[in-house]
């Protein structure tokens, strides 16, 4: 089945025309982003917009969302006014099914535990006309990959890892529930005109490299900031050489080095995986318009002229890399990888080794990964370490259940997961985390981050690809080198593992009884959406007030937080997950995992009105009572992770006004914008150190709220003196509208009521 068939025709048809008037306006040959950009502008451009500077309206062709995020979006969705999306667009069930036992048994405890939240889901899907993936139908970036993405297009999704979908030559872009609204109700999104970096790769791969390393590779060159505002944009032989779920992988974890996304020309690899997955119209379709799903060829000439910022990576000398521990960019080459575990003195010792989740779980992925499984059960070799497999959609799971590959993993002891997100997000009902106990675990996943995976801020999460995974796992330690070491087996004998082998595509083509679809009606105008008043998982949302009109005087200091401050420190997912569709009880766990800057600690924080120390939401629900705002001072790159809106969401809700940090994430800030919350910056970075824990804090300059004009932050010391220094900010004339009415969802409400 091809979904959006009739989209897809109306983009290429449009597409030519579209690409030459682009050219014309700047004048020079295109990057692909800038075609596809360009290609997707609200109204034709006027003139050529400059990246990193001008906000830019887009139509973006769909909408996905995963039911974490979903139900907040679409809860806000129903506030607007409109009877059906205004853009395809779809729902899939991922993020709610734990991991604990195995695939059948966790399924089921999911269907039961979370019944009310995935018949909210189906009712309003059904309702507006979104497409439904029901629980177990996989993850939401390999069905998206598997079934919408299509070179050329623009989608933006309501998970940070929505990028995935660059691997069939997309520009799909990580967002919050706010701005999915904005599409689905037919509006413009806006966009500051992306940056591009360009990573030109040439040679081949080979042995046990795979194009998870080129990430990895990427992620220690950049660090978790330095993609942010800016598109990636893989080209070169090296490029055309990579599987599409390879790209995929690549382009999913951008997300952490903080890009907007990450692009792949369109080839024959793309082509190939399009017929694969039963898209052959899509794929004539794109050859016929094949020039422009790829840069201009001064482009591959001269790349150096076209890109902000250029890097070039030989993929006949890349090394296999392992990333970590407690963050996705410190990269470490195999080769140096053991030594670097005993100088730290981390665990050497592999207690669990897990492969799948959104960034590596397709076909190819389970194939070069059970290709290692299958010489350890033919070398008497068993899994050391556990050992977790989880396909990344039914599609998968079931083809390499046909294929046997399944029962390759079984064979050495491994466990196969839901087709879910578990232990990626934190669903993962870990045995013995619960005692804090220092631990090494290795994943194919995408994030580290301390306590991610299983709650244990000791637990050291390291990530690399699938096929070294499974190596790690079978050795039992961080310090084997799949490549020159060897293995005792059962017998006693050395044995040696060979270099991985995969199949990009099955020989015998996908197949699935239930890939686990439900199609809306046609007309959804008599399908009633329940929630009940007494649900403690969904509630019904009031909109958020206006601004006053004033200046901000008399703001508490809620917290000023030290160091890395993701969205998991701000909202954090696992067992919090069950609250996603009731904004007050998640606002139970709001920047819970962040360290108070004056005593290290996390969720202790001073009660300015008591003196007394305790949790941070119920220390702003104090100040909600009494009346009174606050302020929450952050570090670098606040709000880096996950696209998660309950971070900016939670603060809004219980009476938080205004973060004010040294550098923003991107989707927190925009997130933080459209909630109608005051996203602000330091001018000067070292007047974070001014901050002190029993300040009142003012923001003046707000009556002349205007684009480019700095704020005035005025402290108000505990013993009385006073000091002040600017702040700035980013917003333009709209988003200053979305603060003043209280939001962007007001704005959208207020137009409808309009019409």
């Amino acid at each position: 089945m091809v979904f959006d068939l009739d989209l897809i025709k109306k983009v290429y048809g449009e597409l030519p025309g579209k690409v030459a008037a682009a050219r014309q306006l700047l004048g020079r040959p295109m990057t692909l982003a800038e075609k596809i950009l360009y290609a997707h502008t609200y109204s034709p451009a006027k003139s050529a917009y400059e990246r990193g500077k001008d906000y830019v309206d887009f139509a973006p062709d769909r909408v996905a969302m995963q039911d974490a995020t979903a139900q907040m979006a679409l809860l806000q969705f129903m506030t607007c006014g409109r009877a059906k999306a205004a853009v395809p667009s779809s729902v899939h069930c991922d993020h709610l099914i734990q991991a604990k036992v195995g695939a059948e048994a966790d399924l089921a405890t999911a269907i039961d535990v979370n019944k009310e939240v995935y018949d909210f889901l189906a009712s309003v899907s059904n309702k507006y006309g979104i497409g439904f993936w029901k629980p177990g139908a996989g993850i939401i970036h390999q069905v998206v990959l598997e079934n919408y993405a299509f070179p050329g297009g623009m989608m933006i999704g309501t998970d940070s890892h929505t990028p995935n979908a660059g691997g069939l030559g997309m520009i799909a872009i990580g967002v919050g529930g706010a701005d999915a609204v904005d599409v689905m109700a037919g509006l413009p999104w806006e966009l500051k005109m992306p940056k591009l970096i360009g990573v030109k790769l040439t040679g081949k791969m080979n042995g046990w490299t795979a194009a998870k390393d080129v990430i990895l590779k990427v992620a220690g060159i950049l660090t978790v900031k330095g993609g942010t505002g800016a598109i990636v944009e893989y080209f070169g032989e090296g490029a055309d050489s990579l599987s599409a779920t390879g790209k995929g992988t690549i382009c999913n974890m951008g997300a952490e080095i903080g890009a907007t996304c990450s692009l792949f020309a369109y080839d024959d690899k793309m082509s190939a995986y399009l017929r694969g997955t039963e898209r052959a119209e899509v794929a004539e379709l794109a050859d016929g318009v094949r020039e422009h799903l790829r840069p201009d060829a001064e482009v591959y000439a001269t790349p150096e002229k076209y890109y902000d910022q250029l890097i070039e990576i030989n993929l006949s000398e890349l090394e296999p890399h392992i990333n970590g521990p407690f963050t996705p960019d410190l990269a470490w080459p195999l080769s140096k990888f053991a030594e670097a575990v005993r100088t730290n003195n981390w665990p050497a010792k592999l207690d669990v080794g897990l492969i799948g989740s959104c960034t590596n779980s397709s076909y190819e992925d389970m194939t070069r990964a059970a290709s290692i499984a299958n010489q350890a059960a033919s070398k008497n070799l068993k899994a050391k370490s556990e050992f977790t497999i989880t396909p990344g959609s039914e599609l998968v799971r079931f083809t390499a259940e046909r294929d046997g590959i399944l029962n390759t993993f079984a064979d050495i002891g491994g466990v196969v997961l839901a087709n879910a997100c578990g232990p990626c997000i934190g669903q993962w009902a870990r045995h013995g985390a619960e005692k804090g106990e220092k631990n090494s675990i290795i994943t194919s996943f995408n994030r580290n981050f301390a306590k991610r995976a299983d709650g244990n801020p000791n637990t050291h999460a390291f990530v690399a690809s699938p096929e070294i995974v499974t190596a790690f796992a079978i050795a039992g330690s961080l310090t084997f080198n799949p490549i020159t070491d060897t293995l005792t087996n059962e017998a006693g004998a050395q044995v040696k593992l060979d270099e991985p082998a995969g199949i990009e595509l099955p020989v015998k083509g996908f197949e699935v009884e239930d890939a686990g679809y439900q199609a809306p009606a046609t007309d959804g105008s008599s399908v009633a959406v329940a929630v009940s008043p007494t649900s403690d998982r969904l509630q019904l949302l009031e909109p958020f007030s206006a601004w006053e009109g004033t200046e901000l005087r008399g703001l508490k200091l809620l917290i000023k937080a030290k160091g890395k401050c993701t969205t998991d420190h701000i909202s954090m997912a696992g067992p919090w997950l069950k609250y996603r569709g009731h904004l007050d009880n998640i606002s139970n766990n709001m920047l819970i995992g962040a360290v108070n800057a004056f005593n290290n600690e996390t969720d202790k924080i001073k009660n300015q009105l008591t003196g007394e120390y305790g949790p941070v939401p119920a220390t702003q629900r104090a100040y909600k009572a009494a009346g009174l705002g606050s302020v929450v001072v952050g570090d670098e790159n606040y709000g880096e992770g996950s696209s998660r809106e309950h971070a900016a969401m939670e603060p809004r809700h219980l009476g938080v006004r205004a973060i004010l940090v040294k550098s923003f994430a991107r989707i927190h800030e925009t997130n933080l914008k459209k909630q109608g919350m005051l996203a602000l910056t330091f001018a000067n970075k070292e007047d974070y150190d001014r901050i002190q824990e029993d300040d009142v804090i003012d923001i003046e300059g707000l009556t002349e709220f205007a684009p480019g004009a700095p704020l005035t932050v005025v402290l108000t010391h505990k013993d009385g003196s006073r000091e002040q220094f600017p702040v700035n900010h980013t917003y333009n004339e709209q988003q200053i509208q979305w603060f003043k009415a209280g939001g962007a969802l007001n704005v959208i409400r207020a137009e409808f009521a309009k019409n």
